[in-house]
């Protein structure tokens, strides 16, 4: 994986393809590679950056009317020029990208070299295109060869196939790996994500599983894996990429931070009127009748994503009164999960993608539960797949790092919990106008945390020598801590630790030591004294503390080194606002030790493979 653009007209191939990688730089990679056909197909492709992709093309001066591009994040084999993709076969006469992983690839590949196949890399990918060529020695068209090539492979692909034998088209072919169809005018374009497509046409088709598109010149042709016509409405992309550019900011993720507030207006404008006594969630056909029946709640997620839905998990269960357990996705499947009719799943994706919460969507699908996606990405296959769905509308996300949408996914549980609570009868109309207009005054609350970033800023240069921090919290705190220990780790590389605040003795505290940084938050005002007694315990131990707290919080100023304040708030919102704190700190000791904040390594945007 990780991005894949594909263009055929009568434009030059090459800046269209770097161009739409480029869009898709935020989705994380390490190496990248076009392959463009005239007469012959042309290949060039680098590790690294697109910036050494665009200065090696160059100096190929490559020409041609269709190609195929990829951006790859290594998952079989290092990054290298060998990995990178497009990868050929040993005829050089077949160029193909993929997304995905293929399970079966081991076997395959000892196939192939029994049959003498030359192999170069130590892809999983490779595979595809020498077993493509051995079919083709029993097929009679391109088609059918790509086709018998499928079959026999186990796992999740995108394709995005080219041959000199076949100079008028490119064969594209989807399973459990998103793909993307732009429809032009004498031109067509595929991309594995819609901001690629932007530039050039909002008329797209998503391709669903096992299902192949022709494409040529004039023309999209749409099939199922026998080869019968697929019929599909146009999808037309109303939102534009003005979000993609940086506005002034250093960088995507601190633009992205302080578009929080818009986002928050936006999204509780449309689901929130300050009179009513209702959340709007026209979108969501959740009603009492089905919730009566519901006797489980599993809030399904990975990485951020994951730790706003175990504020859900707390939220449901305090509000709504109904069982529920939070389940990483890439552990779900493997427990032998007890789902049926009566059971709810909630799963949180910013993209919409991500293969081990997709795996566990299908699960319940077929188990027969009722499942719920909270996804940023309009038209994803999550939001196609679940029976509801309640989009985020955060807007693009470029940033590697999740900020924004995780501001969004928070947001999204608490609507759905309030929805939840108001269906089954547990939030009465007192305490509903109570909750309601606490989340209305969340867009000016964190305008207000926002404007004292060059303090947080401060406190970030201050700890840029640490070597770990370690994040505290109880309740919603700890979920809160989650998020802030995780941001340290993917955009500054240290190491960072969040346990719940409890549970420090347990272990935990061996590590504290003179000079040890731990991070305290304490938006819980009921069990604040709890821990604050916990704070207690590390800073005896020579733990230097900085605290996030609500204000009016004075007792914290005696056993803080810093303190962080965030406006005072209703109990099930806190979560939102002291994570703000935690990304500015996490962005600006990233920033202080040099590293590349929006696209930090070893990490993608969208992980489409398990």
């Amino acid at each position: 994986m990780c991005g894949i653009v594909g263009y055929i007209g009568d434009r030059e191939a090459t800046p269209i393809l770097v161009e739409g990688l480029k869009t898709l730089e935020y989705r994380g990679y390490d190496s990248a590679g076009v392959a463009i056909y005239n007469d012959k197909i042309d290949l060039v492709k680098t590790k690294g950056r697109l910036k050494d992709l665009v200065k090696t093309l160059g100096d190929s001066n490559m020409k041609g009317t269709m190609g195929i591009g990829h951006t790859r994040w290594a998952t079989h084999g290092e990054p290298s020029y060998l990995n990178a993709h497009p990868h050929m076969n040993s005829d050089v006469d077949i160029a193909l990208v993929h997304n995905g992983i293929i399970e079966n690839y081991i076997e395959l590949r000892e196939e192939l070299i029994e049959k003498g196949y030359k192999f170069v890399s130590e892809t999983d990918t490779e595979t595809i295109v020498h077993l493509i060529t051995e079919s083709e020695k029993t097929t009679d068209t391109f088609l059918d060869a790509i086709l018998a090539a499928a079959s026999r492979i186990d796992g999740s692909y995108a394709l995005g196939v080219i041959s000199h034998k076949n100079p008028d088209e490119i064969i594209a072919v989807r399973k459990e790996s998103p793909l993307v169809i732009g429809i032009g005018e004498g031109e067509n374009f595929i991309a594995s994500d819609i901001p690629a497509l932007l530039k050039h046409t909002r008329n797209v088709y998503f391709l669903e599983d096992n299902e192949i598109a022709i494409l040529r010149k004039e023309s999209v042709k749409l099939l199922d894996m026998d080869k019968n016509e697929v019929k599909k409405e146009i999808f037309r992309v109303t939102w534009d990429m003005d979000a993609a550019e940086k506005a002034g900011f250093n960088h995507f993720m601190l633009k992205e931070i302080h578009e929080q507030p818009r986002v928050m207006r936006d999204v509780l404008a449309q689901r929130i009127d300050e009179t009513s006594t209702e959340i709007k969630l026209d979108q969501l056909k959740i009603d009492k009748e089905l919730l009566k029946r519901v006797n489980k709640v599993y809030l399904v997620a990975c990485g951020t994503a994951s730790y706003a839905a175990e504020v859900g998990k707390e939220l449901l269960q305090k509000v709504a009164r109904i069982p529920a357990v939070m389940e990483t996705a890439s552990e779900f499947r493997y427990k032998d999960p007890i789902i049926d009719e009566n059971t709810l799943m909630i799963v949180v994706s910013q993209s919409g993608e991500t293969a081990d919460t997709l795996a566990a969507l299908r699960m319940a699908k077929k188990s027969g539960a009722y499942v719920i996606a909270a996804v940023n990405v309009v038209g994803s296959t999550m939001a196609r797949e679940a029976d509801d769905v309640l989009y985020l509308c955060a807007g693009p996300e470029i940033a590697v790092a999740s900020t924004k949408a995780y501001s969004a996914q928070l947001v999204a549980m608490y609507l759905i919990s309030i929805k939840i609570g108001r269906l089954l009868g547990k939030i009465n109309d007192t305490e509903f106008i109570e909750l309601r207009d606490a989340l209305l005054k969340l867009p000016t609350q964190i305008e207000k945390i926002l404007a004292r970033e060059e303090e947080i800023k401060m406190l970030a240069y201050k700890h840029l020598d640490m070597k770990n921090i370690f994040y505290i919290g109880r309740g919603l705190d700890y979920a809160a801590s989650l998020e802030g220990a995780l941001k340290i780790k993917e955009i500054a590389y240290l190491h960072a630790e969040s346990y719940p605040a409890g549970e420090l003795k347990h272990g935990p505290i061996a590590l504290i030591e003179n000079g040890s940084v731990l991070m305290g938050i304490l938006g819980q005002e009921y069990l604040m004294e709890k821990t604050i007694s916990n704070i207690k315990e590390v800073k005896a131990r020579g733990a230097e503390v900085i605290a996030i707290a609500l204000e009016g919080n004075e007792k914290v100023k005696k056993i803080a080194d810093d303190v962080i304040y965030v406006p005072a708030t209703h109990w099930m919102l806190t979560t939102l606002l002291v994570n703000i704190p935690q990304q500015l700190f996490a962005y600006y000791i990233a920033c202080g030790l040099g590293h590349d904040v929006d696209k930090p390594r070893n990490l993608a945007k969208s992980v489409t493979v398990e």
